[in-house]
């Protein structure tokens, strides 16, 4: 990693053609007494946005369906009732329940899912999970499309790579943009189709500059810094 660090350094800020190029060309520019990764790490952005996350006006958040999906299969959990409940099995839904699941994961703490969507009639049952699934991105939203009627849509969104992500309490945006193995094209398109949409939701309360620092990393890699 020192080897890759002082690599990172002496690049600086580029932009994001150039730093998923570099990133991608990381394990085989490593000296040879250094082992590559045995497994195919997950490539991520991390962006700090000038925002207060304390204002709720100022809540950057959202959900899109990447170009190249992100490279694994999502297990997608479905709150429905009635039709519903045939319609998510047959979109292809890991579990799909009621009241059932809901206590398993507030007795539990089970979380052995990536997505979470719900009917909006199913809101009483999951509203009480908010404590378990909030911290973890997983409760079903509105605004980010994972409390819907359509559940057909929303599982099949979910399968193709759908991601979802939300301000932290720092002011930054964490998010999954696909693997290593990806080729350079599909990591810059579906990056680049992360930041159009990022870009495009400033809070008009938000004053001064809105995109303050965005870095490309993968799971056993340094970040890259990309122009902003």
């Amino acid at each position: 990693m020192a080897f890759l660090r002082k690599k990172v350094e002496e690049l600086g800020v580029v932009d994001l053609a150039t730093a998923v190029k570099e990133l991608k060309s990381f394990e085989s520019s490593l000296p040879k007494d250094v082992k590559p990764c045995k497994f195919d790490q997950t490539v991520e952005v991390a962006i700090r946005l000038g925002v207060d996350p304390r204002q709720a006006d100022q809540i950057v958040r959202g959900s899109v369906v990447l170009p190249h999906g992100i490279g694994k299969t999502q297990r997608v959990l479905v709150f429905a009732q009635g039709d519903n409940v045939g319609k998510a099995e047959e979109a292809g839904a890991d579990h799909v329940g009621g009241k059932e699941l809901a206590d398993k994961i507030q007795k539990e703490g089970w979380t052995d899912f990536d997505v979470a969507i719900a009917t909006p009639d199913m809101m009483p049952v999951i509203g009480p999970l908010g404590r378990v699934l909030g911290p973890r991105g997983l409760m079903p939203s509105p605004k980010a499309g994972t409390v819907t009627m359509d559940v057909t849509t929303a599982v099949n969104e979910a399968k193709a790579g759908k991601v979802q992500y939300r301000v932290d309490a720092g002011g930054n945006v964490h998010c999954v943009v696909g693997k290593m193995s990806f080729s350079e094209e599909q990591l810059f398109e579906n990056i680049d189709a992360l930041m159009k949409l990022i870009r495009g939701q400033k809070p008009a309360s938000s004053k001064g500059v809105y995109l303050r620092n965005f870095v490309v990393t993968a799971t056993n890699s340094p970040s890259i810094n990309v122009a902003a």
